[in-house]
């Protein structure tokens, strides 16, 4: 009874997070991925792409690419429509047309460490090792998004190669970020120019959004509260794990989800990891 009232209440207040929990329309466009994937990122690049009367910046990315972890119902069903909304939910059946971004999970353990810290998750002595632990065990406050290994492979292995199912890897995007706002743009409709692109394209450099975020840390629901020593933009770069994650965090990240990442591209350097594929490789041989 009492929780019933507190739900309504938060609700009716405003005050609740919509999540998982809201109305879709056919006319949704989702853009999903695990945390510190490179969203944010490609949320500005798609604001500035659709909406390109408005200057796009952290005061308004909530109203125009709005956020389910941030933003209440009653604000989701104010966006109008059609919406391009943004989210890090594991699969959902409702979600139509969608663009998932997906970035090498080893990067993504380094993002989080930092992120936590941020965010006052961990203590800044809290050891590199154990962080990527709770990353591959799911020991996360993000726990409810699931694994980054169940995340992904909810969204791959159901809708990849779908009509309505874009996937974006964030290294492919850091490499030649033209070339994948245009596979953007046709997935959303949008006729765009070369030189529409490289504009967008400018718009969202890392620079930019780094000095973006200094002047409006303050106005943007996911900084305003958290620590302003650490950035919330990151390195945007690919590829930071080969120096600065260590060996065992590698096969340990290798190990759990090898399989998935060759799927997607990424290199397996650990000895566990590469044995253990050459040896399902080998079975898979001798079995045909």
């Amino acid at each position: 009874m009492l929780y019933g009232i507190r739900v309504v209440l938060t609700y009716l207040l405003g005050t609740d997070k919509a999540e998982r929990n809201f109305a879709v329309f056919p006319d949704d466009t989702f853009v999903v991925s695990y945390p510190r994937s490179g969203n944010t990122w490609t949320r500005f690049l798609i604001a500035n792409l659709a909406y390109p009367e408005e200057t796009v910046t952290f005061a308004n990315i909530e109203r125009l690419v709005p956020d389910t972890s941030s933003q209440s119902n009653r604000a989701l069903k104010r966006t109008p429509r059609p919406r391009i909304i943004k989210t890090h939910q594991y699969f959902d059946h409702r979600y139509g047309k969608m663009i998932y971004v997906v970035r090498d999970p080893r990067d993504v353990a380094l993002s989080l460490y930092h992120f936590q810290r941020k965010y006052r998750q961990i203590p800044d002595d809290y050891p590199l090792e154990a962080s990527v632990n709770d990353f591959v065990r799911g020991n996360l406050i993000s726990i409810d998004w699931g694994t980054w290994g169940e995340n992904v492979a909810s969204w791959i292995y159901t809708r990849g190669g779908g009509k309505d199912f874009l996937l974006l890897r964030y290294e492919d995007m850091v490499s030649d970020t033209p070339r994948e706002l245009s596979r953007v743009a046709r997935h959303l409709g949008i006729a765009a120019t070369p030189e529409r692109l490289n504009n967008v394209v400018e718009r969202c450099s890392a620079d930019r959004m780094r000095e973006l975020e200094k002047l409006q840390q303050n106005d943007w629901v996911a900084t305003a509260k958290h620590r302003k020593d650490i950035p919330f933009v990151g390195f945007a770069q690919a590829g930071g794990w080969r120096k600065r994650l260590p060996e065992s965090c590698v096969a340990q990240i290798e190990n759990a989800w090898g399989e998935l990442m060759t799927r997607l591209g990424y290199d397996l350097v650990s000895m566990s990891s590469s044995h253990r594929q050459t040896t399902s490789q080998e079975e898979v041989a001798r079995r045909t």
